[in-house]
């Protein structure tokens, strides 16, 4: 049943199983079952959902993927987390990782987390905020 003059569209910056899981949602206004990922690969899923409805401003689905992503901060993925919120222009997701690092007693953990040398090197201006939220809490 395939239309002879239709064209095939290839996506390249998504991939399949993110396409479909994005799809899944324009069409239902509901995340796509994960049930069947362990945590790491969930976590990937929406991180990558995240970078796609900022793309294609699909404002609901990403205020969703920030909350699944502040439900799981760890002092391995808070660094990379974060700078993904920023990137995206996530603030609720961008406060909950900085409120993590900064009240976490595991800091040394996050320091020497791959994510952080990352941030350290990428997203100096990040640190800036982070010392002045700190200077702030103190001062309450």
């Amino acid at each position: 049943m395939a239309d002879k003059g239709a064209q095939d569209i290839t996506i390249d910056e998504m991939q399949p199983a993110v396409f479909k899981a994005f799809l899944h949602f324009i069409y239902t206004d509901t995340m796509p079952s994960m049930d069947d990922l362990d945590d790491d690969d969930k976590r990937e899923m929406v991180k990558h959902l995240l970078v796609a409805a900022d793309k294609y401003a699909m404002e609901r689905m990403k205020r969703i993927c920030e909350g699944m992503l502040c439900k799981c901060l760890d002092v391995e993925t808070v660094a990379t987390i974060l700078a993904l919120a920023d990137q995206h222009h996530c603030s609720d997701l961008k406060d909950a990782c900085i409120e993590f690092m900064l009240s976490s007693n595991r800091m040394d953990d996050v320091i020497a987390s791959q994510g952080y040398v990352h941030l350290k090197r990428s997203f100096p201006g990040l640190f800036v905020e982070m010392f002045e939220r700190s200077v702030k809490s103190r001062k309450i």
